[in-house]
């Protein structure tokens, strides 16, 4: 009886047709790219506020997780990274 049941409910799984390993193995790299990328993002955001005596973003930076949208704003708009310009020389 418990083999009956155990081989009904195998056999009665739905079948992806369709959706095969190919779009799997897509998504698959996508998602390891994007926690690579996101990351990578972090570690810099939380390197140039730690350089920056920056501690509440520091804080904020570590204990939020984003997907990379709160490093992101730090980066480009509160550091300026894609203004090119360069706040680690000190102003006379």
């Amino acid at each position: 009886m418990i083999n009956n049941i155990f081989s009904n409910s195998i056999g009665s799984l739905p079948h992806f047709s369709g959706f095969g390993l190919g779009i799997l193995t897509i998504l698959s790299l996508l998602l390891i790219a994007w926690v690579l990328f996101s990351k990578v993002l972090k570690g810099y955001a939380l390197w140039t506020s730690a350089k920056r005596d920056e501690v509440p973003w520091f804080i904020a930076l570590l204990l939020i997780n984003s997907m990379g949208i709160l490093e992101l704003i730090y980066l480009f708009f509160i550091v300026g990274m894609g203004s090119g310009k360069d706040d680690s020389s000190p102003s006379i």
